[in-house]
């Protein structure tokens, strides 16, 4: 049999020309356009507003055009994507972007991606990408040691640190003898389920008791104290009370490096209760497990090695490009025994040392999440990225240490970790209330305007956060790229836009 000739025929019969994927040089050709383009926007960043100001209509009016029928020129699709998306993108990887969890898509993970991408293959089973496994448990055991967890824990590789809870929340469930939700569901289960968290952690939390038919009733949000810490004697409190009603503890979701504040939770004495009370214990150190590396961070650091389960996630922390989180278990095949459901046709030949991640999560396609761990790790190593993640540290305490001398800011809670709580009360507006306190109200007004205008400012984005003692502005130092003169930066322009603010306020008063 001959190929088809450039009519399309091929040995007297009729093929459809031009159906086929690009050339192998036109794609080498539009991929270094790509990389060029790629190349120029970080060699920019920092000229780009790190966040849009958009009206939402006018922005789905460029954009939101009617489906091509016929294929384009790849050169307008690429021009069209520096004019019409990366102008009203929020950047994430822009060294001033200061919300949420700071984090970076280093350049060997964004490289690794696009070969990931091009691979293209599904790391369900050992058998259909046997080098995607085998990569996915060295780079488990690889960061297990460096969140000091046994490396014998089972782990798996997920898309993000909420599905990891729910998956570990799941095998919890399964522990509590005469249940078996897996296989007879929650009817006819008299006893309330009750799970416990502290009233700091995140919204995950809810989210698992919503999908596994807990409800957010039996969620026991248990107080923090005032380094907004949950303790074991609370806990211990909390469950004994449960007990007394006749309710049916099983797990604890303790967090080191809490959403609002970074704090820890007292997960040592949170342990010796889970002991004693046979409850399971997950740790969410989706944000804190990692900055242990540091060595300022490796002192306060708190001991994972006694958790059932822990999350930890190389997209906040390890410079990961979005998705890739790190879920481990203590228990061995505790998560294979609540998902794994094998119909034939993905049946296998048992083997030693295979292990077929599709029965670790309900997820079946799984895409190459390793390789860019592997590339990042190899590139610049732990002790690399350990200085890196102290050099975080230190920018945090230097900005700590600005407000904190500054008789105009606040820095009412303090972290182990580069997250800065700062707020804004400056004396003119003290004085107005003295001797009373200012109203947390006020106080709120007025440091909500000034996170508007540093990010309307376009030169920083920050985000917020409500304590007890009321709105903080949040600063997260993460970013691979951040260096010293971006933070004195920010802390120049939080200070302008505080000025412009209150005397924006005042003279409208």
């Amino acid at each position: 049999m001959t190929a088809p000739d450039e009519t399309g025929v091929r040995d007297g019969t009729a093929f459809s020309a031009g159906y086929g994927d690009w050339e192998p040089d036109e794609f080498v050709g539009n991929g270094e356009a790509v990389l060029a383009f790629i190349g120029d926007y970080f060699a920019g960043i920092r000229d780009l507003p790190v966040s849009p100001t958009v009206d939402p209509k006018t922005l789905s009016a460029k954009i939101d055009t009617e489906v091509p029928q016929v294929g384009e020129d790849f050169t307008a699709i690429l021009k069209d994507t520096q004019s019409l998306i990366v102008p009203y993108l929020t950047h994430w990887n822009h060294p001033r972007f200061h919300a949420y969890f700071s984090n970076t898509g280093s350049l060997p993970g964004v490289l690794a991606d696009t070969v990931s991408s091009a691979l293209n293959v599904n790391a369900m089973l050992w058998k259909s990408s046997p080098a995607a496994s085998a990569l996915e448990k060295t780079v488990l055991r690889w960061m297990a040691g460096m969140l000091g967890i046994a490396p014998g824990n089972d782990g798996v590789l997920v898309n993000g640190a909420s599905l990891a809870t729910l998956y570990a929340l799941t095998a919890a469930r399964e522990t509590v003898v005469g249940l078996d939700v897996r296989e007879r569901g929650l009817t006819g289960y008299g006893r309330r389920l009750r799970l416990y968290t502290s009233d700091q952690a995140h919204s995950s939390v809810d989210k698992a008791a919503i999908v596994l038919g807990i409800g957010r009733e039996n969620v026991v949000r248990v107080p923090a104290d005032d380094g907004y810490s949950m303790r074991g004697a609370a806990l211990a409190a909390a469950v004994q009370a449960d007990l007394s009603a006749g309710h049916q503890p099983f797990a604890v979701v303790a967090t080191a490096g809490t959403t609002a504040v970074a704090a820890d939770d007292e997960i040592d004495a949170i342990a010796d209760v889970c002991r004693q009370y046979f409850l399971w214990l997950h740790v969410d150190a989706a944000y804190g497990g990692f900055w242990r590396l540091a060595g300022s961070g490796a002192e306060a650091a708190a001991d994972l090695s006694r958790a059932d389960s822990v999350v930890a996630n190389p997209h906040k922390v390890l410079y990961a490009p979005m998705e890739v989180t790190a879920l481990y278990c203590r228990h061995r095949d505790a998560l294979p025994n609540v998902f794994r459901l094998v119909p034939e046709y993905l049946r296998t030949s048992p083997d030693d040392g295979v292990v077929d991640y599709m029965n670790y999560s309900p997820q079946l396609g799984r895409s190459f999440r390793a390789l860019k761990l592997w590339w990042i790790i190899r590139s610049f190593g732990v002790q690399g990225l350990a200085n890196r993640l102290q050099r975080s540290i230190d920018m945090a305490r230097w900005l700590r240490s600005a407000a904190g001398s500054d008789p105009d800011w606040q820095v009412p809670v303090d972290s182990t970790y580069p997250l800065v709580c700062l707020r804004y009360v400056p004396r003119g507006l003290r004085r107005r209330y003295e001797p009373a306190p200012v109203p947390l109200s006020r106080i709120a007004s007025l440091n909500a305007g000034v996170l508007d205008a540093v990010n309307a400012s376009g030169a920083a984005f920050l985000s917020h956060a409500v304590l007890r003692d009321g709105y903080v502005l949040r600063v997260s130092i993460g970013n691979i790229r951040t260096e010293p003169s971006d933070i004195e930066a920010l802390w120049a322009q939080l200070r302008m836009s505080a000025e412009q603010v209150w005397d924006d306020q005042c003279a409208h008063q």
